[in-house]
């Protein structure tokens, strides 16, 4: 992910949270907050319940990539927040379920 599509302030995260509902799925927690701007933003928030830190990192770098792979629609900003259960999926299934979240959601741009 490009820097420009990183949610990175604590009071971002704190305020894209508290006004928002959830979408849960899974082993995840996605908060969805449109924006007027023209970028999209995403956030990852990993506890502690999930490893340690080699492992969190871990889970991370993999969501990253995951969400490299596809093109997104513009004028939001969104939250993820992973669950202890993604210690027990393979890449595959992290896979397959984000992108399912995000097709639930209409974030993904159309072809």
């Amino acid at each position: 992910m490009k820097k420009i599509n990183v949610v990175k302030c604590n009071k971002d995260f704190n305020f894209i949270i508290s006004n928002n509902k959830p979408y849960k799925y899974k082993d995840y927690v996605i908060y969805l907050a449109k924006k007027d701007s023209d970028v999209y933003k995403f956030g990852i928030s990993v506890g502690k319940k999930v490893g340690n830190a080699v492992v969190r990192n871990k889970v991370k770098r993999q969501i990253r990539s995951i969400i490299d792979t596809k093109n997104y629609k513009n004028n939001f900003n969104c939250i993820i927040i992973v669950g202890k259960g993604i210690l027990f999926r393979s890449f595959d299934e992290m896979k397959s379920n984000l992108l399912h979240a995000f097709k639930e959601l209409d974030i993904l741009e159309e072809k």
